[in-house]
């Protein structure tokens, strides 16, 4: 019997390296081992200090999507079905374990 890797053998299977091809350009080595570019102005990329924060947090609230009342009805309605199924959870394991340990210490 013949080993089937003897005549198929194993190919990378990344796109560019199916052909041999480099992954790699020499223009975007180059780019990358380019001295680094210095902003000039570094107080202008920073904001506009703390008296453009009101407006900008204005300028926020705007872009939010507020739901609707009966979306909050549901999100409200489903907090509170976790919060039960979660209370009555740790409940049940709170009191297996309280059994659990009478019986070990009891006997």
């Amino acid at each position: 019997m013949t080993n089937p890797q003897e005549h198929n053998p194993a190919q990378p299977t990344g796109k560019r390296q199916l052909r041999g091809v480099s992954s790699v350009s020499s223009a975007s080595y180059e780019e990358k081992h380019a001295p680094a570019k210095q902003e000039e102005d570094r107080e202008e990329s920073l904001g506009g200090g703390p008296g453009a924060f009101p407006g900008e947090v204005v300028q926020e609230m705007r872009k939010v999507i507020w739901p609707t009342g009966n979306q909050m009805l549901n999100y409200t309605l489903v907090v509170f079905a976790f919060l039960i199924v979660l209370t009555a959870l740790v409940w049940g394991t709170d009191r297996l374990g309280t059994m659990l340990m009478q019986w070990v210490f009891i006997r």
